[in-house]
């Protein structure tokens, strides 16, 4: 889970109702591993670089589930603490904790309902993170440490990121640097310990053009190496991924305030490419929209396109092997395949709504669903995958905040 404090600016109206500062990545891990961005770089920048002067407390509980046609598969329920807190003028220190509870099933091919040696999956994850701050006249120097703990997998995670605006606070870039080293311990075959590194980078720059636009570009840059393997296959080396993946995106974001309205547009776009030959197009719309008493009230919509991995292949059933394996598999000279419906070419399209509310004293509650569907011939750009399942999710999530 990343944990970010966005800030609570005040020189734009379009930066006001930025995005609420933390966004679990367990969900959209699930969702699209294909399009995850590894690490631990923030996603966006803002201008200004100012140390907040109060303390926030904050509190999430977010409920998950996907299917698809044959059947419920995935549910996870997480409840996620986060504490922000100046230690002096000029030193913040962050420290935030998410629990996740894993149930359910995954597919080992397009149709197949399983889990781990197909006794379903039982999960529990527990990642701990803190980050401190430095902040100076118009620059911030941030080093963020984390550390995430399951059944077969440990991840040990480092970042610094270093802000610097411009002398009227109307520019800031950004650059980072982060490590991961992670250990996985599959509990299916023969006990094993294999290890992925990822090294990533980022460099972005926000500029506030006008009283009620701020937009900002973000370059991200990401190096994995070792065991990307899913090991959890009905059969050792139907699943066999290259040992590099070198990962690319650029990200634009647009917010404008609309006077007349009260209310924000927020638009983004993100291209992803990786060695794997996934190119993905992913376009994002938001309306803010301001009410009276304190309510904020976002519809969303989302909508993604990639192609596949150079190594997916459409599941053949062969009525003597009998599980589904890749044509030419005996010969194959790369050695290399996946049936995971993740790196397959789809469409996907994101509805969500989110509702908060501002309270005397520094309290603020909000709540946020959203639903998700991915398909085949959703694709845009070229042909999708055939014989997929369609692919649904939903999201619940509630929170309580409190500023002091």
């Amino acid at each position: 889970m990343r944990l970010q404090l966005m800030g609570d600016p005040t020189q734009n109206r379009a930066a006001r109702v930025s995005p609420r500062p933390r966004q679990p990545a367990t969900t959209g891990a699930v969702l699209a591993a294909a399009l995850a961005l590894p690490g631990l770089l923030p996603q966006a920048v803002q201008a200004q670089v100012t140390a907040p002067n109060a303390t926030l407390i904050q509190f999430k509980y977010l409920y998950y589930r996907d299917s698809q046609e044959s059947a419920d598969r995935m549910t996870i329920h997480s409840p996620a603490l986060y504490l922000l807190t100046p230690v002096t003028d000029d030193w913040v220190f962050e420290i935030g904790a998410v629990y996740d509870d894993v149930s359910g099933a995954s597919p080992y091919y397009h149709t197949t309902l399983s889990g781990a040696s197909g006794l379903g999956i039982q999960d529990k994850r527990t990642q701990v993170d803190a980050t401190i701050t430095k902040y100076f006249d118009r620059t911030s120097v941030a080093v963020r440490v984390a550390y995430s703990d399951e059944d077969d997998y440990t991840s040990t995670a480092g970042a610094v990121t270093v802000r610097h605006a411009t002398p009227d606070q109307n520019t800031t870039f950004t650059v980072g640097g982060g490590y991961s080293g992670d250990e996985v311990s599959p509990t299916v075959g023969v006990p094993s310990k294999h290890y992925k590194r990822t090294w990533d980078a980022l460099v972005g720059i926000s500029q506030v053009f006008t009283p009620n636009d701020v937009a900002s570009l973000n370059v991200y840059y990401a190096e994995q190496s070792g065991y990307l393997t899913d090991p959890y296959k009905a059969y050792w080396g139907v699943d066999n991924r290259p040992n590099q993946r070198d990962q690319l995106a650029a990200q634009v974001r647009w917010n404008h305030f609309f006077d007349s309205a009260d209310a924000t547009l927020r638009m983004g776009y993100r291209y992803y490419d990786d060695s794997w030959d996934i190119i993905a197009h992913t376009v994002t719309l938001e309306w803010a929209q301001i009410l009276p008493d304190g309510w904020l009230l976002t519809p969303g919509l989302r909508y993604t396109t990639q192609s596949a991995a150079k190594f997916y292949y459409d599941p053949v059933y062969d009525p003597i092997l009998g599980p589904p394996f890749p044509p030419g598999y005996l010969d194959n000279p790369t050695g290399y395949y996946s049936s995971d419906q993740r790196l397959s070419a789809f469409g996907g399209i994101t509805a969500g709504l989110k509702v908060s509310k501002a309270l005397p004293a520094g309290w603020l509650i909000d709540a946020k669903a959203e639903y998700l569907e991915q398909r085949g011939d959703w694709r845009l750009g070229g042909e999708g995958s055939p014989g997929l399942e369609n692919f649904s999710a939903q999201m619940y999530q509630v929170g309580i905040t409190r500023k002091f």
